[in-house]
């Protein structure tokens, strides 16, 4: 029986457990990658652990995501990570460098080796072959340091790509249609392969589409295999020595396929506020529009920005539309200038952000109230631009192009063929790492501003759980309905500030009585629905609930990173046996657990009993044996000091 490209690089890398689908494995993490908004968190829990050095091959802290420096806090976080990253021997990629993803992409991934990213789009890096997978940052913390990460062994589906995208149609609609396919629910537990002869049709950058937005469908990871296509890009990056052929065995088996002629993909968009809410471009064009955003990790390549360059050349962005464009790295800024590019795109009337998150974050560049937002990032959450009431869009960045120009939604396959932008990969791209800074031992002290705390230290499981229903939600509540983006993210470092903040914009009184709950000596609980916990890997989202005294939440399904940084963080994350229990259950329920250690200690048997309002409620607690006595330990800190 033959391999997939997963199974071939989980093999090289396993150290605990067995290669069955479903099982809990160790593998070995070659790299990682953080940035700003949760390396921060993730250095500080490193520092706390005691370790002198990192152990992988490669780390490397990116700041990308609060580059906009109002006040002293970010400034000073950079700070601290430019001295601690020297310090413990991590690159720093300075601010202005360019987004985590799109750097990694084009400078540090390496085929057949695992990174492991304190960010939910770190399997961008898979359209280069890498197992790249997201996590919550004390998961990197322990992964740095030697530490196996651990996950559950996927079922791989096969996603078999034949033919070849249509003139106007590209990667983002390939992706959309898959999510239109599979939505974001029920994929925890997946990994998505890409093969067939319709690979060989697609450039690096245009896979790396594919794989970041992977993260929508909930999955442990996407990849591509090896080719020579990854060759040409990286003998362009002068990295050839980095390459290694890696591509299925001839009857590598699969738990799933899924065939997909990209001949017959058209433009598609991802409509308010949901990512899987996909529909056709044409089944919607004409619709009015406010605001364009260009860029983001998922669409702001060399390709993607020459082609959007090449559409706007001689045209100017309608009157009634704001339009704005992030490259996503220096390189493809600098090489958009010196080509004659970017002199295109600010004629046209478009405004030039930094090589940063930025707008896909709600760091800048929200859209008018009420406004119509097509862009071309991952995730359109309600309230994530930063503009509550906003309708934001996902399209690729031939339509956002097209419908900047006329004011309204424009399908690109009303545009003639022979006028599609025939944008080939230059065969050496511009190399100037002088913004990354290579690890030295220094003996600078390490720089920590008034904002930069510690991790906070978490208790272990009490024998018993005494508290109330603090909050009750419906489905999909994401890790930016928990713990706002934004301008919030500069307390990233210090949780006894931003945890004032958790569900600011749910429930904004959430938090004051959590803490009096707390007070009380009682828990807070959190109810929810199905998928919680999706989005951003922003394990605050665990952390800071942990700090207002959350012990437990009871959920229809979790979605995977969420899940893991609960447990991480002490939390019980309980799934409804019976889903008419959530129907029942109502604010202000007095929640009671009782013989919760041994409760815990039942791998054999996964059923949880809690006591709501007097009845009991049958719960499942889907951990390993391992994240068992993550919990009992009071979280991953605690659990990996005590080994």
């Amino acid at each position: 029986m033959g391999y997939s490209v997963c199974y071939k690089i989980l093999r090289a890398h396993i150290k605990e457990g067995n290669l069955n689908a479903g099982d809990e494995i160790g593998i070995t993490i070659d790299q990682t990658l953080t940035q700003d908004a949760t390396g921060t968190m993730a250095y500080l829990q490193f520092e706390a652990m005691g370790i002198d050095r990192v152990k992988t091959q490669l780390s490397v802290s990116y700041v990308d995501h609060n580059t906009l420096q109002v006040g002293f806090e970010n400034a000073d976080d950079h700070k601290y990570l430019q001295t601690m990253n020297a310090r413990y021997g991590i690159y720093y990629s300075k601010a202005g460098n360019g987004i985590c993803h799109q750097v990694h992409l084009e400078r540090f991934a390496i085929p057949g080796k695992t990174l492991l990213g304190s960010d939910s789009h770190t399997p961008t890096a898979g359209g280069m072959g890498m197992l790249a997978i997201g996590a919550g940052g004390l998961d990197v913390a322990v992964a740095m340091g030697g530490g196996l990460f651990y996950l559950t062994c996927p079922q791989v589906i096969n996603v078999y790509l034949t033919g070849r995208l249509r003139a106007w149609v590209s990667a983002k609609d390939i992706i959309l249609a898959i999510l239109k396919m599979l939505t974001t629910r029920g994929n925890v537990g997946y990994v998505i392969e890409y093969t067939g002869p319709g690979v060989a049709t697609l450039s690096v950058p245009e896979r790396a589409t594919i794989t970041n937005m992977g993260a929508e469908l909930g999955v442990t990871t996407s990849l591509f295999p090896a080719d020579k296509i990854t060759l040409q890009f990286l003998q362009a990056q002068g990295r050839a020595d980095d390459y290694v052929e890696l591509l299925p065995d001839s009857d590598a088996t699969y738990h799933k396929v899924i065939e997909l002629d990209l001949s017959t993909v058209e433009p598609m968009i991802a409509c308010p506020h949901s990512p899987d809410n996909v529909v056709p471009v044409d089944s919607i064009k004409g619709m009015k529009v406010d605001q364009v955003a260009i860029g983001s990790c998922t669409n702001s390549s060399y390709k993607d920005l020459v082609t959007v360059a090449t559409i706007l050349k001689g045209k100017k962005v309608h009157p009634n539309v704001s339009c704005i464009l992030a490259p996503g790295s220096k390189q493809v800024l600098q090489m958009l200038a010196t080509e004659g590019y970017l002199a295109d795109i600010i004629a046209s009337g478009v405004r030039i952000m930094e090589s940063a998150c930025g707008f896909c974050i709600g760091n800048g560049g929200a859209p008018n109230s009420g406004g119509v937002s097509l862009r071309t990032n991952n995730r359109n959450f309600e309230g994530r631009s930063g503009t509550k009431d906003a309708m934001v869009y996902l399209v690729s960045p031939e339509t956002a192009a097209l419908s900047a120009l006329s004011g309204t939604l424009q399908n690109p396959l009303d545009q003639p063929a022979e006028r599609y932008p025939q944008v080939t990969l230059p065969a050496s791209f511009v190399i100037d790492d002088a913004m990354i800074i290579p690890p030295f031992q220094s003996n600078e002290p390490i720089f920590r501003g008034p904002n930069i705390g510690q991790p906070p230290k978490t208790t272990p499981l009490p024998d018993t759980i005494k508290g109330v229903v603090g909050i009750k939600l419906g489905d999909k509540i994401t890790t930016d309905h928990i713990m706002p983006a934004g301008q919030r993210l500069k307390y990233r470092s210090n949780i006894p500030e931003y945890a004032k903040y958790v569900f600011e914009h749910v429930d904004s009184t959430f938090a004051h009585r959590a803490l009096q709950n707390k007070d009380k000596g009682l828990a807070t609980i959190i109810v929810a629905g199905h998928s919680y916990g999706q989005g951003s890997s922003r394990e605050h989202a665990a952390i800071c609930p942990a700090y207002l005294g959350v012990r437990m939440v009871i959920a229809q399904s979790f979605e995977r990173i969420h899940s893991a940084n609960l447990i991480n963080f002490g939390i019980l994350p309980l799934v409804f046996v019976h889903e008419s229990d959530y129907d029942s259950i109502q604010l202000g329920n007095e929640v009671v657990m009782d013989d919760c250690i041994n409760q815990v200690k039942q791998v054999q048997n996964d059923t949880i009993v809690v006591t709501i309002n007097g009845r009991a409620v049958t719960c499942k607690l889907l951990a390993s044996q391992r994240q068992r006595a993550i919990i009992i330990a009071g979280g991953l800190l605690n659990y990996t000091k005590g080994k």
